[in-house]
C-alpha cells in the first residue's frame, strides 16, 4: 500500500508549488518519498470550483511516480450529502483511486463531513471521502495518522514542502 499526501501553495506573483509525501501505511509513519514540484501556468481561483485551480498542480506532483493505493488531499472531497464534488472527487476521477479529505474549517454545505478531534486541541479537522471511502472510515484513518497534534504529521510535512519551508529528504 501507497498513501500519497499532497498540498500545493500558491505564490504571491503566481505560480504554484505541488508537494508530494509517500507513506507505506495508514498511519503515515515513515516517509517513504517526498517531491516538490514548481507549477508555472496555474488557473485563477474561482469559487465553488477550487479544483480548476489545484488538480492540475496535484496531478504535475504525481506525473512519472507510481498511482498511489489512497491520495489525501487538504480540502474537501464532497462538498454536500448528496455527493457534490469537491477536490478529493475530481482527483479520485481522474487518478482511480480513493481520497481522503481533510479540511481545517468548516464548509456551509458540507453537514455530511466526519469530524476528527485529534492532539490536545479542541478544534475538530472535517473529513470527506470519494472513490469508493465512506467519510467515517475516512476519518477513522485520519485519527490513527501519525503525530500528537491537530493535524497529522503527513499533512504537517506536505504543508511545509509546498510552502518551500522545508527540502525534499531521500528516503531509503
Amino acid at each position: 500500500m501507497v498513501v500519497a499526501a499532497v498540498d500545493v501553495h500558491y505564490g504571491v506573483n503566481g505560480g504554484a508549488t505541488a508537494a508530494l509525501v509517500t507513506y507505506a501505511d495508514l498511519e503515515c509513519s515513515m516517509p517513504l518519498t517526498e517531491r516538490v514540484v514548481d507549477v508555472v501556468d496555474v488557473a485563477p481561483y474561482e469559487p465553488g470550483a477550487l479544483f480548476k485551480r489545484e488538480l492540475p498542480c496535484i496531478l504535475a506532483v504525481l506525473e512519472g511516480t507510481s498511482k498511489p493505493s489512497l491520495l489525501v488531499v487538504d480540502g474537501y472531497a464532497t462538498l454536500d450529502a448528496a455527493g457534490r464534488p469537491g477536490l478529493g472527487a475530481h482527483a479520485s476521477a481522474a487518478l482511480g483511486v480513493p481520497v481522503i479529505g481533510v479540511a481545517k474549517t468548516p464548509f456551509r454545505t458540507a453537514t455530511h463531513a466526519s469530524t476528527v478531534t485529534r492532539g490536545r486541541s479542541t478544534r475538530p479537522l472535517y473529513v470527506t471521502a470519494a472513490g469508493g471511502l465512506d467519510s467515517d472510515g475516512a476519518a477513522r484513518i485520519v485519527a490513527g495518522m501519525s503525530g500528537d497534534h491537530r493535524i497529522p504529521t503527513a499533512l504537517a510535512r506536505v504543508d511545509r514542502l509546498a510552502r518551500r519551508l522545508g527540502q525534499p529528504v531521500a528516503h531509503a
